[in-house]
Order: structure tokens, then sequence, then C-alpha cells
């Protein structure tokens, strides 16, 4: 009961003339970003994130969750009109959906889409409204071990659950860890690799950072792919809708099932991407007509919509309660809070109930809203693509450099913002995983402060990690999943003997 009163009250908050302006706004650039390939949710999160330092956090974080369900809609729109996924999870939506629009049926692969898309964001946040608070309580209990135990467990899921190689992924988390123990030490006050610079005395701006690590680094590889867009024209009508809405009943054991799958890829470290391929996977796989797929399958479409929607907004859970990031666009929020001065966490919720109710009750408007717009403005959208790119990009990249400046008014960040992008263009290229990279970079201060804490409480002594059943088991958690690709290396070998 607390929890729908408190969410009555975010209801109040949310539907605000102002907020709901807001709301509008960024559902209207997220679909914006979505459909333009090069960009992305994080991207677009990152890139706009100066807008809002001049709004109240409440405002801020709307406008921005909206930006990242705008794009998640949008996404779906190039992958089915012109086989271009907008999103990187939009991919596996183009097995089918594409096939569905050269059979003329457009208009249904739409629909499914966008439909599939609010059945899983929906599915997610009533999640997020019941198990945040739960989840909170229970962090609340959380001491220093426990809270670099999380932390720790975080990193390990990265290196465990990725598809990259082990490896690589540690490596460019290796280099978030240096990158964020630059400046000044705040537990012994001395300079760490500043160099006798003034302005690395902060450190790296995380905002700086992943302006070029996402914004930047993706425009250059777009720019080199030399994309042209052709593809369907997109209309739906008031018959389509109705027609498509009739058929999507007989799948609901595929959307159930994508639903759990997002979220249990959106709270671990997964994402959105790997939930639309495994959902499309499953679902084809227990299909009694597994050859259809890929052919223009309606169910193809249902499947991965509907898992990265719910991973998408499921990331959130675990960003709110613990300060812990389930996904890159999670970690661009995280960022965002932490300059408007707050602080992610189980106190979140005693000492800003007002923001995060505001937030949770936005995800529901702004989920309705985002359906509405995408189903009567998709021509509108599919136009876009119809620009030259030879426009588009030096829009987008000016947009960065204005947002790089307003984060301190100074030139210099400009440079770190080309030099970031420089960074992630050489990552990308070389098939270096940048999501470790802005993880560790995110997480880093508050991991060193935990264990220097806990090191602190123990005189050194590391056993303090296993003191408690608690910490003790997350922490157990975490280096098993660190050995995971060792431990399945072992397997195999052991399979061939």
């Amino acid at each position: 009961m607390d929890s729908i009163n408190n969410l009555f009250q975010g209801f109040a908050v949310a539907l605000s003339f102002q907020n709901l302006g807001f709301m509008l706004i960024g559902i209207l650039l997220g679909v914006l970003i979505g459909v333009l390939p090069g960009l992305g949710g994080a991207n677009g999160v990152a890139i706009l994130l100066p807008l809002t330092f001049s709004m109240t956090p409440v405002s801020g974080i709307i406008m921005l969750s909206c930006i990242y369900w705008g794009a998640l809609f949008g996404g779906a729109i190039t992958s089915i009109l012109f086989n271009i996924p907008g999103e990187p999870w939009s991919v596996a939506t183009t097995f089918d959906g594409y096939p569905m629009a050269q059979k003329g049926r457009a208009a249904h692969a739409l629909t499914t889409a966008f439909t599939s898309s609010f059945v899983g964001a929906l599915f997610a946040i009533l999640m997020v409204t019941f198990l945040a608070p739960l989840v909170a309580k229970f962090a609340l209990k959380f001491g220093p071990p426990e809270f670099f135990a999380v932390q720790l467990l975080t990193f390990c899921s990265f290196v465990g659950m990725s598809k990259e190689p082990p490896i690589k992924t540690l490596l460019s988390m290796m280099l978030g860890f240096a990158l964020a123990s630059v400046g000044m030490d705040s537990v012994t006050g001395t300079l760490r690799m500043t160099y006798g610079q003034e302005s690395l005395l902060q450190g790296f701006d995380f905002l700086i950072a992943v302006i070029g690590l996402f914004g930047l680094c993706e425009i250059l590889l777009t720019m080199e792919e030399g994309l042209s867009f052709q593809g369907k024209h997109g209309r739906i009508s008031l018959r389509d809708v109705v027609e498509t809405w009739k058929e999507l009943p007989k799948y609901w054991a595929t959307s159930l099932r994508s639903c759990l799958i997002g979220c249990w890829m959106g709270i671990t470290p997964g994402g959105a991407t790997p939930a639309s391929f495994m959902s499309y996977g499953v679902a084809k796989r227990l299909s009694s007509t597994p050859d259809e797929f890929g052919t223009g399958k309606i169910e193809g479409v249902v499947a991965p919509e509907t898992a990265a929607h719910a991973a998408g907004t499921s990331a959130l859970l675990p960003m709110l309660t613990l300060g812990i990031p389930g996904s890159p666009t999670a970690a661009v929020l995280l960022g965002g809070l932490l300059i408007w001065g707050l602080q992610p966490g189980p106190l979140l919720f005693t000492e800003q109930k007002e923001f995060v109710w505001g937030l949770i009750a936005s995800m529901y408007l702004g989920n309705i809203v985002g359906l509405i717009v995408v189903l009567t403005t998709v021509p509108w959208w599919a136009a876009i693509l119809r620009i030259p790119f030879s426009i588009i990009a030096p829009v987008i990249v000016v947009i960065c450099a204005v947002g790089a400046y307003t984060v301190h008014n100074h030139l210099l960040d400009i440079g770190l913002m080309v030099i970031f992008g420089i960074l992630g263009y050489a990552m990308k290229k070389l098939k270096y995983p940048v999501a470790p990279l802005v993880l560790a970079l995110v997480l880093g201060d508050m991991a060193e402060s935990s264990f220097r804490q806990s090191m602190l409480l123990s005189d050194g002594d590391l056993l303090i990690f296993f003191n408690s059943g608690l910490s003790a088991g997350i922490t157990i958690l975490a280096l098993t999943l660190l050995l995971l690709p060792i431990l399945i290396k072992m397997k195999q070998l052991f399979r061939k003997v």
C-alpha cells in the first residue's frame, strides 16, 4: 500500500504541465535519436544531458528517461522499413520485421513492434514499482564491505557474462579505472596523474567522456560506413492497428517469456541487445514452425522488441536502489544524478521520495505517450532517412561540441571530447567493448571509496569481505562470474579429452 500511495504522489509530480511538456519533448527527441543510425539511447542521453542542467532534478530525469523510451521505440522504425537497425538491440527485429515490410505488411510489423515494446516496458515498470522499495530497504543494511561486494559483482559479471573476449573486457575496464583515478585523491588529498595540469584536478568529467565515447565515436564509424538510406514507406492506419491487436494475443506465451528474459538481462548487466537476441533465439527454438522465422513471422518481431524494452526499463532498478547501472544508458543516467548532487542508492527512497516516485510515475506516462507518438508519426520519421547523412552528421557533431562546452564553459573540454571520440573509435575498430570502460569510469570512485573504507575498518584485512554472510555470498558469486570463462574453457578441454 505504501508503494501505491507513493506512486499516486509521483503521478501528481509527473502530471504537472511543465513535466508533461518535458516528457513529450524527450519522447520526440528519443524517437529521432532511435531513427538515426549512428546514435542510440546512451549516446542521445549523453549528448543531451547538458540541456537538463538548468532544470530541477525531477524534470531533468523525466526528460532524459523519456529520451531513452523514445529511442527504444524509434529503433524499430528503421529496422522494419529500411533493414537498418537504428539501435543495436533492433538488429534482431530486422530478421522478420523487414521481410514483413517487403511483403506489404509494414504497418502490421510496426504496430507489432510498438505494442510489444509497450508491453515489455509496462511489465518492467510494474516490477520496478513493487520491487524497488523492497530492494532499497534490504540495501539499507549494507556497509562499505557489502557495497564493494556489489560493485565487484557488477564488474565481474561484465567479464563473465559478456559476449566479448574476457581479456578485452578486462583491459577496457582497467582503462576506465585508470581514467577514474585521475585527479585529487579524496582520502589523502594527493594528486594522481595530473601532470601539473590544473584542469585535471577534478579528473575527467564523466559527461565529456561519454559524449566523445558514444556520440562522436558512433558518428565517425557511421561516416566511415557511408550509409545511404533506401527502404519502404511507412504509414499506419487505425484498421492496421486493430487487425494487429486482434492477432497479438495468440503470442501471449512468447510475450511473457520475453518479458522475463528482458527483466533478467536488464537487472544483470546484460542489457537490451543480448536480451533481444536471446529472446528471439528462445522463441525460434520453442516454436512449432521454426523454419518460418526469418521469412516475416510476426512472432519474430514480438520476441526481440518485448525483451529489449523490458531490459532497457528494468536496468533502472539496480541503478536507483543500489547505485549500480544495469546498462550503458543507466550508467549515463547515474552520472546525471551525481551531477545534480543526488546519490543513487537505498537512501534515495527515503531522502528524495518526490524524485524517485516522480520518475517511476513518468515511466508509465512516458510509455503511453511514446506508443501514441510513434503510432501516429511514423511517416515523418521515415522521411528523415531521406536526408543525406552528410547533412545530418555535421549537425550531430556540433551538438556534441556544444554539449561538451556547456559543462564547464572551457574550450579544453571540446578537445577532450575529440580525444575520447578517437579513443572510442579505435576501440570499436579493434573490437574492444566500450561499455566496461564507461562502467569503470562511473563506478570507479565509488568502488575505490568502499574498498578503502573497508580496509580502514579491518586494518587492511581482506577477510572483511567474508565476515558477514551477505558480503561473503556476493563476493563469492562475483569471483565465480569472474572465473566463469576459464571454467567453461576447462570444461570444453576435458570434453575433448
